[in-house]
């Protein structure tokens, strides 16, 4: 399946309330079949496990993504669901992440979980921090 194909599967999540129109949803996450593949992977277990998606203020440029494994959803996170993973986005990184790609990516001296955000204003030299605004 091709990324824009991906891109309109989880945009086209639609909701009706009575006596509107249809709105589409953007997708706060989607993930590449590399990420989805290496997820896999990852939570293999007999109890579930799940990704949370998070930002800290940390870094050169303000903002750097925190990853963590959890066993249980915390009350406000936004579940994204694709391809049989189930990754949480915190509540308080949703607006900072929304719209992002998430990609695994492999060389030879490192391996890691990426994020092409289009929120993102500048980086950091080093590529490890963020910001959001101008």
């Amino acid at each position: 399946m091709s990324l824009s194909a991906i891109v309109k599967q989880a945009t086209s999540n639609a909701t009706k309330s009575s006596g509107s129109k249809l709105r589409l949803r953007k997708a706060p996450l989607v993930l590449t079949p590399s990420a989805v593949d290496r997820l896999k992977k990852l939570t293999k277990e007999d109890e579930p496990r799940f990704l949370r998606v998070g930002v800290k203020s940390k870094g050169c440029s303000g903002n750097s993504y925190m990853l963590e494994f959890t066993n249980k959803k915390d009350r406000f996170d936004e579940v994204v669901q694709q391809d049989g993973v189930t990754v949480l986005v915190d509540s308080k990184a949703l607006l900072t992440v929304l719209g992002s790609e998430m990609d695994y990516v492999e060389d030879k001296l490192s391996s890691q979980f990426v994020f092409h955000n289009p929120n993102v204003k500048e980086v950091c030299g080093c590529g490890a921090s963020f910001t959001t605004s101008s």
